[in-house]
């Protein structure tokens, strides 16, 4: 995964800070397993398929005229490093969720992007208020390096569950890994209890 360089460790003090993790401080480091792609806003689109009622695809457009919905506070990755005090606005997950109508059966979401990149998470992670499809972050549009146009935040798990450059959401009645599932990194990612790897 690369890396940012010119980030450095700071006081690990602060009880905000997960175990292990450090504050970066006004640094957001870019992360990313695949090329960053150029994804245009006019032929941009979202789904929600799989166990759902009915399926459901939103335009760059369509997505804009949701409610809006924002979210303040940290983002953890894991890597080690937090940020705190950022500020994402977008739409919340619950909203679209709503519009297609989980069947019953569905327990589990494969995030998937518009580079084929994909991550799994338990349906109760990413419902309640916890988490959002996010276009700007403090106001202004979201850096392609950090998944704009548009990226899942997932934020009270580590980060590569927020998926960047998201497409959509695929529901299921199982848990699937994700492509750094696979490569044995944790199925769900809590940074309090330190869920970095398989087995922790």
């Amino acid at each position: 995964m690369p890396v940012t360089r010119g980030f450095t460790r700071r006081d690990r003090s602060d009880p905000r800070l997960p175990p292990g993790q450090y504050n970066t401080g006004d640094g957001w480091p870019v992360l990313s397993y695949e090329p960053t792609p150029r994804l245009d806003t006019a032929t941009w689109t979202f789904t929600i398929d799989g166990l759902v009622e009915r399926t459901q695809t939103w335009s760059w457009a369509d997505l804009h005229k949701m409610p809006p919905s924002t979210y303040q506070g940290a983002i953890h990755c894991v890597t080690t490093w937090s940020k705190f005090d950022m500020t994402f606005d977008g739409v919340s997950v619950d909203t679209l969720l709503d519009l297609a109508s989980p069947r019953p059966e569905a327990t589990f979401v494969m995030a998937r992007s518009h580079t084929g990149y994909t991550t799994n998470l338990s349906l109760s992670d990413v419902t309640g208020g916890k988490a959002w499809v996010a276009w700007a972050i403090d106001g202004k549009p979201l850096p392609v390096e950090h998944g704009g146009p548009a990226r899942l935040l997932v934020p009270h798990l580590y980060f590569w569950k927020s998926a960047k450059w998201v497409s959509g959401l695929t529901l299921m009645d199982h848990d699937e890994p994700g492509l750094w599932e696979r490569s044995g990194y944790h199925d769900r990612g809590d940074p309090w209890l330190e869920q970095r790897y398989q087995g922790d």
